[in-house]
């Protein structure tokens, strides 16, 4: 198959999928032609069978905001003209799935007797959850989803949350978020160079969170539980990411009297080798479609503490592989950290059980729910 993946290339977990997706793809044999403004940033090598197009932004006087949706049709119908294209496949409905669109009606008023390209929408999470609902948005939204050929949601929380939220009468069909677990694996990363003594002693455990920093992830939140269960057991903290957060969580570090108990990394690409030296994982989301960060974790045998709220009850399987509480209760979490880190027996079996949950989302598994929906589509 010929495959456009449009996707924001920027650090988070929409754009790691559909790169990791495409990258997958293009070594099973397909041709794939990323569409966006920048390279996505998962496409740091060289890989056979993938090619770049990049969405040209000009700026005119007559116009306060460039008008990416614009420029992104444009260069989607060239891609596909001079590609062949088969489908595209659009990750977050507004803009690409818009865009998607408004290119294939020019496609068919150009080449009537060709055959139409396919759009398949995946679903991400706050394109529903919070951007989708802006009134500014709702109705571009709900149509864009509904001249899809086909739409993908990442958790059953999100698929209702879809049809409940927009009202449309529409298959959506759920394929989850997946790990690619020969990278993530915590005796193979722990190998590469990245070792606890660097960033603890010896009786010290480290608890870890990586995001894009934006006020839903809830960072002062992780900030709190640490503070709790260092008062209990020695520990350290590493936060891995950058956003709008970060400042407001590094002077609460310094009201907390923590600071040389945290870590801040910034982006990092070493993400599997961060995860092999850390003991737990936290995530109090205040929103969250699925939790691809927190399937990392679990993949190099790292239990969860998290929020229980959107898809992340279908990833985190509370008792087993970590522990959920409500989300905002940072006291109940802490307790729940402290419980496992202290005690041995039970923290070796929710690792245990964390890593064979995270086997269930296996990169080859997955991709071969999206090829298999790929065909199906293309067979209407």
């Amino acid at each position: 198959m010929k495959i456009g993946i449009t996707c924001y290339p920027t650090y988070g977990g929409s754009g790691v999928v559909a790169t990791e997706l495409g990258k997958t793809l293009a070594m099973r044999g397909h041709e794939v032609h990323f569409i966006s403004y920048a390279m996505p940033s998962r496409l740091s090598t060289y890989v056979g069978n993938i090619f770049y197009h990049e969405v040209e932004m000009y700026s005119y006087p007559l116009f306060d905001f460039p008008l990416y949706s614009i420029a992104l049709t444009s260069k989607m119908v060239e891609v596909v003209k001079f590609n062949e294209l088969d489908l595209i496949h659009a990750h977050y409905a507004i803009p690409h799935a818009t865009s998607a669109y408004l290119a294939r009606e020019i496609l068919k008023n150009e080449r009537k007797n060709s055959r139409t390209i396919k759009i398949i929408t995946t679903l991400h999470g706050t394109d529903i959850t919070l951007v989708g609902l802006e009134p500014s948005f709702l109705a571009t939204m709900k149509f864009s989803i509904e001249q899809s050929d086909g739409v993908t949601a990442v958790s059953n929380f999100l698929k209702e949350k879809t049809l409940s939220n927009y009202q449309i009468e529409k298959d959506i069909e759920v394929i989850p978020n997946f790990i690619d677990t020969v990278k993530y694996n915590r005796a193979s990363a722990a190998q590469t160079g990245c070792f606890k003594k660097n960033f603890a002693a010896g009786n010290e455990k480290i608890l870890i969170h990586t995001s894009n920093f934006r006020p839903v992830k809830r960072i002062r939140d992780v900030v709190k539980i640490f503070s709790k269960v260092r008062e209990k057991i020695p520990a350290r903290l590493i936060l891995v990411g950058d956003g709008p957060e970060r400042s407001e969580t590094e002077r609460l570090c310094r009201e907390l009297g923590i600071s040389e108990f945290v870590k801040f990394m910034g982006k990092q690409d070493s993400i599997a080798e961060l995860l092999a030296i850390s003991d737990l994982f936290l995530m109090p989301s205040q929103t969250e479609s699925f939790g691809l960060s927190a399937l990392e974790a679990m993949s190099c045998e790292v239990p969860v503490i998290s929020s229980s709220v959107g898809g992340l009850p279908e990833l985190n399987v509370h008792g087993e592989t970590g522990y959920i509480a409500e989300f905002g209760d940072t006291e109940r979490m802490a307790k729940y950290a402290v419980e496992l880190l202290t005690n041995e027996k039970k923290y070796g079996l929710f690792a245990k059980a964390a890593r064979e949950r995270a086997e269930f989302f296996n990169e080859d598994k997955i991709v071969d729910m999206y090829e298999r929906f790929y065909e199906k589509i293309l067979m209407k």
